[in-house]
């Protein structure tokens, strides 16, 4: 875990206390050193935080304390609330409950008047169109583009021509009536664009492709940049 969740894990839990705590139950509860406990107390006294108390005694958070972050602006609010709404339909289970629990750890930290205006903000995002096509865990296929590991599917394209591939997964789509995966088919050789409801079958392979996803993208741009130039040439011919 890197040292802003820590921290910020570590408000959580002071939040979420009417009585002090000890370093050692901190350290329990967020599975580090007490020394390391120590250290980040410190971080957060020198942002700011109002917490009192010390080594071997216990520590609290002050009553009535909030981050700074957390005070956001009317256009933030609507603009983090209307966010995770529109992430709640777009057919991933596993980024929808973090939307909603993100927008509640915001809402608990935050004083009465904006756990209200969060509450009761006039913006929606209603899917218009029909219900998306049943597809593999989109879960899987973040969490294959977020290690940068290889990904074997079952493909039927739009030729309803059925293949198996490998592919290294580097982003994924979401559009109005359909979500698609860019990666680079090692059976072409190339980059391709994946319609996830056409994939019929998915097994992600614990290996990490032999590049970095970052490097991909920039060749991926590239390629693309490159094929629209192309077109634009043949049009103006």
């Amino acid at each position: 875990m890197d040292k802003t969740s820590r921290l910020l894990r570590l408000m959580q839990v002071l939040r979420g206390r009417q009585t002090s705590i000890t370093a050692r139950e901190l350290a329990e509860r967020l599975s580090v050193s007490v020394r390391t406990v120590y250290r980040d107390v410190q971080a957060l006294v020198a942002l700011g935080a109002a917490i009192e108390g010390s080594a071997g005694v216990g520590y609290l958070l002050r009553s009535g304390f909030f981050l700074p972050p957390l005070m956001f602006s009317d256009d933030e609010i609507e603009a983090l609330v209307l966010g995770a709404r529109w992430v709640e339909g777009q057919g991933d289970a596993g980024l929808a409950g973090a939307a909603e629990s993100a927008l509640s750890k915001i809402a608990s930290g935050s004083p009465a008047q904006l756990r209200e205006r969060i509450a009761e903000i006039g913006l929606w995002a209603p899917r218009l169109g029909p219900p998306l096509s049943p597809a593999p865990d989109l879960g899987t296929l973040r969490l294959a583009i977020r290690q940068e590991h290889r990904v074997r599917i079952r493909y039927t394209d739009a030729a309803a021509s059925a293949s198996e591939r490998t592919i290294w997964p580097i982003a994924l789509g979401f559009f109005e009536g359909s979500r698609v995966v860019a990666a680079w088919c090692e059976l072409r050789s190339d980059f391709r664009h994946f319609r996830v409801d056409r994939i019929a079958g998915l097994q992600p392979l614990d290996e990490r492709y032999p590049a970095t996803r970052r490097a991909l993208v920039k060749s991926w741009k590239q390629s693309h940049r490159q094929a629209q130039a192309a077109q634009q040439r043949a049009r103006d011919c």
